[in-house]
């Protein structure tokens, strides 16, 4: 594999990780997805020409897509949060029963196999686009979010599958917070801060369990793949505010609806490579 690392390689390597980070940066000023719904099936096809063995590459692609997520996600709150219509209250309420659940899915990730990885990721990706595609902008199940351990459930299953799956917290939280009475500009605000509470402890478990494993590229921390790391998150952090800026400018049925194109294609191509 020692041609993987030549001086073209490398670049053209880089800008396709450039390329990935400004991409997932959009998305996640724009969507509040923290970009991982991009990040890991672009990794898990990327990962193979870096000689990454088939039952790591899903660990590596969720554990450096959690990592990217951190700053994004920083930068994404934070200029929400300035336009004022972040939920804090809801976000409060729901965050350390979502911390637990990150925790878990934290696990569940280490544990089970790369391909469990990959299914889980197409099947919850597939759902969430189709009820947001399909579904009407003022459909809801309820007009307001359940409280006590209804609420807390629904935090920790936001924290626990968006561990598992890699991505910021705002791929499940943008319908489900739509789903309960919020408008969709407040959800996709209040769930660009899902993914700190998510993306910190998550990875801080994988870099951990991954510390001396085979089947890692060079130069990774634990799972983390650090010329990843450090070549998207960069971008990533630059094309973030260009995201917000669009979701304000867009209608929210247009919103809502590119939201679900991205879901949709994501899970298809995941769900293709497992066939394959």
């Amino acid at each position: 594999m020692e041609h993987l690392y030549t001086l073209p390689w490398l670049l053209a390597m880089a800008a396709v990780m450039a390329a990935t980070g400004l991409f997932s940066g959009v998305l996640a000023g724009l969507l509040g997805v923290g970009g991982g719904i991009v990040i890991v099936p672009v990794l898990f096809h990327i990962l193979p020409l870096f000689g990454v063995p088939e039952a790591t590459q899903m660990k590596v692609a969720v554990a450096t897509s959690l990592a990217t997520i951190i700053p994004t996600s920083i930068i994404s709150a934070r200029k929400h949060f300035s336009k004022g219509t972040m939920d804090m209250p809801l976000l409060r309420s729901l965050a350390p029963a979502m911390f637990a659940g990150a925790l878990l899915g934290t696990v569940l990730a280490v544990l089970l196999k790369g391909a469990v990885l990959s299914a889980i990721f197409a099947l919850v990706a597939l759902v969430v686009a189709l009820n947001m595609g399909f579904s009407g902008l003022d459909w809801r199940l309820r007009e307001r979010m359940p409280r006590g351990a209804a609420r807390a459930g629904i935090g920790a299953g936001i924290g626990g599958f968006s561990a598992v799956m890699g991505i910021g917290g705002g791929t499940l939280g943008v319908p489900v917070l739509s789903m309960f009475g919020a408008p969709i500009r407040s959800a996709v605000a209040t769930s660009s801060a899902f993914g700190l509470i998510i993306a910190v402890p998550a990875t801080l478990g994988l870099v951990l369990a991954g510390l001396g494993e085979a089947g890692r590229p060079p130069f990774s921390l634990g799972w983390v793949s650090l010329i990843g790391l450090a070549l998207i998150a960069p971008a990533s952090i630059i094309a973030t505010p260009w995201g917000v800026k669009l979701a304000y400018f867009l209608s929210p049925l247009l919103l809502k609806r590119v939201f679900a194109g991205f879901l949709a294609l994501t899970s298809l191509r995941m769900g293709w490579s497992l066939l394959g």
